[in-house]
């Protein structure tokens, strides 16, 4: 599964990687009985008979989720060295590890927790020859992993759902993002990978194949033909270009992170910021976009000390610039939003803060250890927002950087007026398995959101998105480039934009009935005193 994303990018092994995850917890785990006579229920007895009963499959669930997520999120690692912030190599390698490790660890509890509520329906309805009851299951496991991969995506350590694996080669299947989000193409996922199991399980829970389980893999056929063949209907019939259209330009400063905040960096920053600016004004643009940070200063030293309001003044052209606000006493990542005449328009902040990076969980406990991550004296915080942004172009619907991977983020501002889609990011520390990932959670935010998203990034990939997911332009990597392109202001709602994540809501009552039903029929069956 770990493949199935960059680096490797082999999308279709998802089809058929959770299979091994499915047999492993479906098949008979080792027989013992609990004491079920009492009238009074023991959790520790029955943890510790649940322990016995599943350790295996529990155990193999766990290392399958070390193995997808470790490999999937091994770029994290790219934070070391960080020798130019003042840190030691060792100490250096040792905080990029940990990381590495944590992260890891937070994301293989998806599947481990899936496991575990797989064996809880498996002790209450044990396999069985019906295959009414093996299509419950299929379905029961399908919506127990959008479940948890969804609370597991309202936590500060989350990248990725598992529907990331076909971004950004597989456009049809990816198009069942509009219908119920990220959510509709990871349950489709699962339910594949769940009948091709199934159709592995013989009745005895043995993995082995049985003719009587040859209905499930034809239903197994049939789902992931006419998901595809529902994708590819909305993939030729989503509207792209039924709105107002507008030039864009698109600035890739390539200012490498170890000379950024640094006077040399900031220099060069500045210089080619400006290029790039006076580059691009000589096209008729309605808006110029630059990435995170782009200049390494606070909003007041580029108002009171630079050249930019005199600057856009002059060119006549709005901008959206990249730079630190001021809260208080800290520092937001912001970008702000200048009208033609160099006066602020609006101001965004960011509100997904990246954990160790731009802010320390558990600060009391962790400050004085990993403090030095901050290339701030002092911390950065998420600010107040409005609804919407606005730009002279029109309303926008915005994120910076570690907030691609958060489906929400965007539907509340797209549902709120949104009418295209900016992304500034610098994902200038890590090696390119990074920056193609972060492409790919772009591609599926602007399916979701059926919006044309446009993407800044200080050393690439920038790119422009079309509504159905279509790359028209992606820069190359480490260099300094320009782009201008049109892109069109859309004011339609995609049925997720409009009833937000409804497919989870639904598998959350559908799995609760499930555990009313088995919680009775076992009491039903339970002998009394």
């Amino acid at each position: 599964m770990g493949m199935a994303s960059a680096p490797v990018e082999a999308w279709y092994f998802a089809w058929v990687a959770l299979v091994p995850l499915w047999l492993v917890v479906g098949r008979s785990p080792q027989k013992l009985e609990p004491n079920l006579s009492s009238r009074t229920w023991n959790p520790t007895a029955f943890s510790r008979y649940f322990w016995q009963k599943y350790r295996q499959p529990l155990t193999l669930s766990f290392c399958w989720g070390l193995g997808y997520q470790g490999l999937t999120l091994f770029w994290i690692t790219g934070l070391h060295p960080m020798t130019w912030m003042g840190v030691p190599w060792l100490a250096s390698l040792v905080i990029a590890m940990a990381c590495w490790v944590i992260i890891t660890l937070w994301g293989a509890g998806i599947p481990l927790l899936w496991a575990v509520g797989m064996a809880c329906f498996q002790e209450f309805q044990p396999i069985g020859s019906k295959l009414l009851g093996r299509l419950s299951r299929i379905l029961y496991g399908a919506s127990l992993w959008c479940v948890v991969e969804y609370l597991w995506s309202q936590s500060d350590l989350f990248w990725h759902f598992l529907a990331f694996s076909q971004s950004p080669h597989n456009l049809p299947i990816l198009q069942l993002a509009q219908l119920s989000g990220f959510t509709a193409i990871s349950w489709i996922l699962v339910l594949i990978n769940g009948c091709l199991a199934e159709s592995c399980l013989a009745d005895d829970g043995t993995v082995r194949f049985h003719p009587k389980s040859l209905i499930v893999l034809i239903c197994g056929l049939i789902i992931i033909g006419s998901a595809h063949l529902v994708g590819w209907i909305l993939l030729q019939y989503t509207p792209t270009t039924n709105g107002n259209s507008v030039q864009i330009g698109i600035i890739q400063g390539n200012i490498p992170n170890d000379i950024k905040l640094y006077q040399d960096g900031t220099q060069r920053a500045i210089a080619n910021y400006r290029a790039g600016y006076q580059t691009l004004a000589q096209e008729p643009l309605g808006l110029i976009i630059t990435p995170e940070t782009a200049l390494p200063l606070q909003i007041e030293q580029i108002l009171q000390a630079t050249f930019w309001p005199r600057l856009i003044r002059t060119e006549n052209i709005p901008l959206v610039l990249g730079a630190f606000g001021r809260e208080g006493n800290n520092f937001t990542n912001s970008l702000f939003t200048f009208d033609d005449q160099g006066y602020v328009l609006s101001r965004y902040n960011k509100q997904r803060l990246v954990p160790l990076g731009e802010y320390i969980p558990f600060e009391p406990l962790l400050g004085r250890l990993i403090n030095r991550l901050s290339p701030l004296d002092a911390h950065l915080v998420r600010g107040e927002n409005p609804l919407i942004t606005n730009t002279p172009i029109g309303p926008a619907t915005v994120a910076i950087c570690y907030e691609s991977a958060y489906p929400e983020h965007f539907r509340r501002q797209t549902a709120a007026g949104g009418e295209f889609i900016i992304v500034a990011s610098n994902d200038a520390h890590y090696s390119e398995t990074m920056p193609a990932q972060h492409h790919a959670l772009d591609v599926m935010q602007a399916i979701a959101n059926g919006r044309w998203l446009i993407r800044a990034n200080n050393t690439g990939y920038s790119g422009v998105i079309t509504p159905t997911g279509e790359t028209l332009w992606l820069s190359e990597l480490n260099e300094f480039v320009t782009h201008g392109d049109r892109i069109y202001l859309l004011t339609h709602q995609t049925p997720y934009v409009r009833w937000g994540n409804w497919l989870v809501k639904a598998q959350g009552l559908f799995l609760f009935g499930m555990a009313c039903y088995g919680l009775i029929t076992r009491k039903l069956s339970t002998p009394t005193l």
